[in-house]
């Protein structure tokens, strides 16, 4: 399914387990548009520059200063001078090019990538993002990019676990940790659900391995159908 064929009604699909990583990342890839420029955050959303059809002509931005990133690189193809903003080594595509971090930067806070994928520790059901400190007294905050990303790209899809290990849910009401951008997330993919998130407030658009009913009891947010 692309995102030009999107449901009108929720898909439970109650017969199998939870996605895995690879197929939430493979689910975030269907869903960009072909021809967007993309940014893809640390850790979890780096997954998905493996999935991406290069016929569709996604370009991949790092904000440590590339356009043109392709897929993680393995065996021979690992250059240790040619790594993503994680430090993981990735491959090029032709036609990539560098730049400074300085003008990396300009190109998020300037509106010019229309999709970027983070990790969360918390979503809020009006979109709102903490992804960069638990505000523990221990923990150790990651700043980054995300801020600039989370209020320049023009769509913020997010990809975590639907609950944490104590078993809270990371799709909250609103949040308890520091916030990284307000109002700046529109759909949030985890390994039970996909939701669309903002002002109207949570939507389910399908369901892995557990029913809409079940999220109902388990999350702390009302959450509809699309048919709703």
């Amino acid at each position: 399914m692309t995102a030009v064929d999107s449901p009108v009604r929720t898909v439970e699909h109650a017969d199998r387990g939870p996605l895995s990583r690879d197929e939430m990342a493979q689910a975030i890839a269907r869903d960009i548009e072909a021809g967007s420029y993309v940014n893809l955050g640390i850790g979890q959303p780096t997954l998905v520059a493996n999935h991406l059809d290069i016929e569709s002509g996604v370009v991949l931005h790092t904000e440590n200063g590339m356009l043109g990133m392709g897929p993680a690189a393995s065996g021979d193809a690992v250059d240790p001078d040619l790594v993503n903003a994680g430090k993981v080594p990735v491959t090029e595509l032709a036609g990539a090019s560098y730049f400074h971090h300085a003008d990396s930067f300009a190109m998020m806070r300037g509106g010019h990538l229309d999709v970027c994928v983070l990790g969360a520790f918390q979503v809020s059901q009006h979109g709102d993002l903490a992804n960069w400190h638990t505000g523990a007294p221990d923990a150790i905050p990651a700043v980054g990019g995300a801020m600039d990303l989370a209020v320049g790209a023009k769509r913020v899809f997010v990809m975590m676990s639907l609950f944490a290990k104590d078993g809270s849910s990371k799709l909250v009401e609103s949040l308890s940790y520091p916030v990284t951008g307000l109002a700046c997330v529109s759909r949030v993919y985890t390994e039970h659900a996909v939701f669309d998130v903002g002002a109207d407030g949570v939507v389910v658009r399908e369901t892995h391995g557990i029913s809409v009913d079940e999220l109902r009891e388990r999350l702390p947010v009302a959450v509809r159908r699309l048919e709703d």
